[in-house]
């Protein structure tokens, strides 16, 4: 078995897609994943599959989602690697006075070229900052991700992918769960 993160994206967020998470965790044991566990109401959930890749249990539980709730919901999966990667190579976090809760990471459905920087055209997002990582944009925003245009429908259309986006303490949080293979604290 291996453990797998899926970031759902766009669930209870402004009373769209509302899913409990005690019946999103009831769906996905029913479709066959083990030691299903959440965090928080925006839809971090760990499984535990026999599928080693991570596309294809996001596809299975994007397809579970649809077939047993009526929601379209973009899923992106990450590895333990993933999220230690991003907490080794976020380099607003060398920064001298960071600010945490200006950090957000998107994580994003394929490995970007470093070039893709240039796509986002980040000079209209002045003063917000982003950087590119593999699978992970690291994003810093001046004022905050309520008043900002750089969102995940901006990456999303820009960088042909699905995006989904977290904020520097839940990144670190769900890296803890992952090495602690805590259970559900929703």
């Amino acid at each position: 078995m291996k453990t797998h993160l899926a970031l759902l994206r766009g669930i209870n967020v402004s009373g769209h897609n509302m899913i409990k998470m005690d019946l999103l965790k009831t769906v996905l044991e029913n479709a066959g994943f083990h030691n299903v566990r959440t965090y928080i109401q925006t839809g971090n959930v760990f499984v535990d599959s026999e599928e080693e890749h991570g596309a294809s249990v996001g596809f299975k539980i994007k397809h579970e989602i649809f077939k047993e709730l009526g929601l379209e919901v973009p899923v992106v999966v990450v590895s333990k690697n993933d999220l230690e990667t991003c907490c080794k190579n976020n380099s607003f976090l060398t920064e001298k006075n960071c600010d945490l809760k200006k950090l957000y990471v998107a994580f994003v459905s394929k490995e970007l070229q470093g070039s893709a920087i240039n796509d986002l055209k980040m000079s209209q997002f002045k003063p917000d900052e982003a950087q590119i990582d593999s699978s992970r944009i690291y994003i810093k925003y001046a004022i905050g991700a309520g008043k900002t245009r750089l969102d995940q429908k901006y990456i999303e259309k820009k960088l042909n992918v699905v995006a989904t986006i977290r904020n520097w303490n839940t990144v670190t949080t769900l890296l803890e769960m992952f090495e602690l293979g805590v259970g559900s604290s929703t």
